[in-house]
């Protein structure tokens, strides 16, 4: 699909879009891991402190569970992520690095596409539709796809653009979702895609 609001909206948004902060393969994992249901400034203001107590795989993996969760709490699910970081550390430990497939990361403890797909976009360099509620409302709104699911909207999108889109497509409809398209109240009178949004043009539909 070659499409007018896409190209738009990656015209007006910066080539270089990035969330979580880091190039290391373990840390940046970790912090997709504990970004799920929380701002991904919120995790950025964490790792620094758990990047120093454990400054790698291994060191994480024979963390204290409660000092973990003390560390991660600020980010909501705190037993849960801390649990979940603790395992994929000793998992990662194990393996020596982290693995280079979507197939092989989603078998890593709390890892689901989400997170794979971010990891292969971003530490990989290679195409990926990353689907998180941003990117799921603006591709709903804008028709790129109808699926219920993460994983119907990422197999919409990737039939229907072409893997070089992939990437770029993800940052820029979800930063959109951040900035003007929100959930509640999207600024419609000012989003430069409105025309496009079949939200927009029949508020009824959806």
């Amino acid at each position: 699909m070659s499409d007018e609001a896409f190209r738009i909206l990656s015209s007006i948004y910066p080539q270089d879009i990035s969330f979580l902060e880091g190039d290391d393969p373990f840390r940046f994992l970790a912090s997709v891991l504990l970004s799920a249901q929380t701002r991904d400034d919120y995790v950025n203001a964490v790792t620094p402190v758990l990047w120093k107590e454990y400054p790698d795989a291994e060191s994480l993996a024979d963390a204290d569970l409660t000092r973990l969760e003390e560390i991660v709490h600020p980010l909501g699910f705190f037993r849960t992520k801390a649990r979940n970081l603790k395992a994929l550390a000793a998992q990662i430990a194990r393996l020596g690095s982290v693995p280079d497939t979507i197939e092989e990361l989603v078998r890593l403890p709390g890892v689901g596409r989400k997170t794979a797909n971010c990891y292969v976009n971003h530490i990989l360099k290679k195409p990926a539709v990353i689907v998180d509620t941003h990117f799921s409302r603006v591709a709903h709104r804008l028709g790129y796809a109808d699926g219920e699911s993460p994983e119907e909207v990422e197999r919409e999108i990737r039939a229907a653009f072409e893997p070089q889109d992939w990437s770029r497509l993800s940052m820029v409809l979800n930063l959109h979702g951040r900035l003007v398209c929100h959930a509640r109240k999207p600024e419609c009178l000012s989003c430069p895609v409105s025309a496009y949004c079949r939200s927009f043009q029949n508020p009824h539909s959806s």
